[in-house]
């Protein structure tokens, strides 16, 4: 992952609105556990699909800034999966 896709996920991941703890029950975050039940493929068109619902109503939701930054996260997920992807083979 490039460094400044690296950066930009951390700045996103410490906002509390964007990633609230209500996300990390337990040990294991939501976005994982989501991860490890839809499999590699499964959980690809999940980020896809997060990252089109983000986009679509962020500019109704009075926040468009916000939703962007979601929209953002996801794609930068997105990206990581497919590199990890292209290593595995």
């Amino acid at each position: 992952m490039r460094k400044e896709n690296i950066q930009t996920l951390k700045a996103i991941m410490t906002d509390k609105e964007i990633n609230p703890e209500h996300y990390k029950g337990n040990q294991v975050e939501c976005i994982d556990a989501i991860k490890a039940m839809l499999g590699h493929y499964g959980f690809i068109s999940y980020l896809q699909g997060n990252l089109m619902k983000y986009l679509w109503r962020s500019p109704a939701k009075g926040n468009q800034a916000q939703d962007l930054k979601k929209a953002e996260w996801f794609l930068n997920r997105l990206i990581e999966e497919i590199e990890t992807d292209k290593i595995k083979g």
